[in-house]
């Protein structure tokens, strides 16, 4: 359900990239609720020149290790909800790859049901048999 783009900084191996990869699906899944096999993600790599950010923004010291995760999912999760999503994403990247808290940057895009087509030129999203959406953070 979710689509997710992780932008990340030239040069990192693959199991860095991995590491980020599962370190937000496992966040999705575990707080917002997502199924563990609703795995869509796009990783993007992008050298210093194409990645331009205020490095101490908002009073956050960021280093040239930033992470960008821009996600595109369904309406309807309360802000306690994605505030104990963002949290997770950062537990989960400081324990492996090992990334600062300061350099994981997140964006949810909230869009409706009919905004979604997983394949077949069908909206799924739209029937019966969709998924529900979690609106209560975990204990």
């Amino acid at each position: 359900m979710p689509l997710v783009r992780i932008s990340l900084r030239s040069g990192k191996s693959r199991a860095y990239r991995h590491a980020v990869g599962d370190g937000i699906h496992h966040a999705l899944v575990d707080v917002i609720g997502i199924p563990p096999k609703d795995r869509f993600q796009i990783i993007a790599e992008h050298g210093d020149e194409n990645r331009i950010y205020d490095r101490d923004y908002l009073d956050v010291a960021r280093s040239d290790d930033t992470v960008f995760v821009e996600i595109s999912l369904r309406r309807g999760r309360p802000a306690a909800l994605k505030q104990a999503f963002y949290r997770r994403v950062v537990e989960n990247l400081a324990a492996d790859p090992g990334i600062r808290p300061e350099d994981v940057a997140i964006v949810l895009t909230e869009n409706s049901d009919a905004d979604w087509s997983f394949g077949k030129g069908e909206a799924q999203l739209l029937g019966a048999d969709a998924p529900p959406i979690r609106t209560a953070v975990p204990a």
